[in-house]
């Protein structure tokens, strides 16, 4: 991502499809909605968030054309404490990147 500045081969993807009939949304929303959860280590700025998810929102309505009304994204920063590598906390090994 580039408002993160993240390597393109520095990521972790997990993709879940759920069914039409087992995914409840708004009336409003078209059976294009779909939901982004964006896992990362805290301490980014507000401005690099809002730059994510505009980056996200652009990218899907180019291709595969999603509305951006049908685009929500939602980001989480589990503490360095919550999250592991090779059996120690990442709380051991700090940042692997500039905060703003």
């Amino acid at each position: 991502m580039s408002a993160f500045g993240i390597p393109e081969d520095d990521r972790n993807k997990r993709l879940n499809e759920l069914d039409d009939e087992l995914f409840e949304r708004q009336a409003t929303k078209s059976d294009r909605f779909i939901l982004i959860e964006l896992t990362f280590f805290p301490g980014r700025s507000k401005e690099m968030k809002r730059a994510a998810i505009r980056e996200i929102t652009e990218a899907l309505g180019r291709e595969p054309g999603i509305p951006a009304d049908d685009i929500y994204v939602v980001t989480t920063e589990p503490s360095l404490d919550k999250r592991g590598f090779g059996g120690h906390p990442a709380s051991d090994f700090g940042l692997p990147y500039k905060k703003n």
